[in-house]
């Protein structure tokens, strides 16, 4: 049952990023809209990892990208440090958004193919007024830190490299002007299995490396618990479910999130076979949610109290929170 809530964010001056009530809609045409994000919530705390989890259309890179101010969300709190991004703007925001850097889900896409890999990476630092030589010295290093030979790769276009390769790209221009979090809009999705365990062990390395704070964004479970400290699990524009990824995992307290985890092929994380898979339907249009819980019309455990009110998250036990009238505890 997905809900709403802060009373699980922890103290502004514990954590680096701080989201409060995110909300985002699209227009749809004939006066309806897409309630893609709706009062969603979360912190990360400086040095962490949190995954967020979902299947397709639940909002994850839609809140990924409204974390970016783009676009910006509808109402809604986004603090970096502190620092309000949703009431920046111009040169201020441009400022803040080096310290916040994204990774985007298709490597290939997201690379300018007319340009060389060397101007894509040394861009940031050339549009912040680094002296050549210095941009340069810097791509390189950059190259040399995501696996890459700066000087077979620095002069090719990304159409000469294969995926994993441009997404080692992709890393090497989000990491070249020094972030403090970087917002990873499931960058292993579109890859191959084997490429995808290279990619993940990449950036658990340059995490401890540069010391960044990451935000994890995918619809496998499976990945996300293995690079996660802590995990929120998102349904159709709303938070479901937080807890730290082993205990999210162990002992999962939302139908949602267990059925999840009874999908995962192979059933890879121990335990997930024993959870209630969903038997119901797709989910109900973003353009046209359920009323009180969303989950509710695929739920096994929805009464009618989950059509009259929507849940609000609440503590079931250490540091985990779910929003369910009648969760698994």
């Amino acid at each position: 049952m997905a809900g709403s809530g802060t009373d699980h964010l922890r103290p502004a001056e514990d954590v680096v990023l701080r989201v409060e009530d995110l909300v985002v809609e699209f227009p749809a045409g004939r006066g309806r809209k897409v309630h893609a994000v709706s009062g969603v919530s979360f912190d990360v705390a400086r040095g962490e990892t949190l995954g967020i989890v979902g299947e397709s259309g639940c909002g994850k890179s839609t809140t990924a990208r409204a974390l970016m101010q783009l676009p910006r969300p509808l109402s809604g709190s986004v603090r970096l440090d502190g620092a309000e991004l949703t009431a920046l703007g111009g040169e201020t925001l441009r400022r803040t958004r080096r310290r916040l850097q994204m990774i985007f889900q298709d490597p290939i896409s997201s690379l300018n193919p007319r340009r060389k890999v060397r101007d894509i990476v040394a861009e940031g630092p050339r549009l912040w007024g680094l002296p050549a030589a210095e941009a340069e010295k810097k791509v390189d290093e950059m190259l040399t830190a995501v696996g890459l030979d700066p000087g077979v790769a620095a002069g090719r276009r990304p159409h000469e490299f294969s995926g994993g390769q441009c997404q080692r790209i992709c890393i090497a221009r989000a990491l070249v002007l020094e972030p403090e979090v970087v917002i990873c809009d499931e960058p292993v999705s579109a890859l191959d299995v084997s490429v995808q365990a290279q990619i993940l062990g990449l950036l658990e390395d340059l995490k401890e490396r540069y010391r960044l704070t990451l935000v994890f964004i995918a619809h496998d479970l499976a990945v996300v618990k293995n690079v996660s400290d802590r995990i929120l699990v998102m349904y159709l524009g709303k938070t479901c479910e937080l807890a730290p990824s082993d205990a999210l995992v162990e002992r999962p307290a939302h139908p949602y999130t267990r059925a999840l985890l009874a999908s995962i092929p192979g059933a890879p994380v121990a335990g997930a076979q024993r959870y209630e898979r969903l038997t119901s339907g797709e989910p109900p249009s973003a353009a046209d949610p359920p009323s009180g819980c969303r989950f509710r019309t695929r739920c096994p455990r929805a009464e009618a109290r989950c059509a009259a009110e929507e849940p609000a998250m609440r503590r079931v036990g250490d540091d985990q929170w779910v929003a369910c009238h009648f969760p698994h505890v």
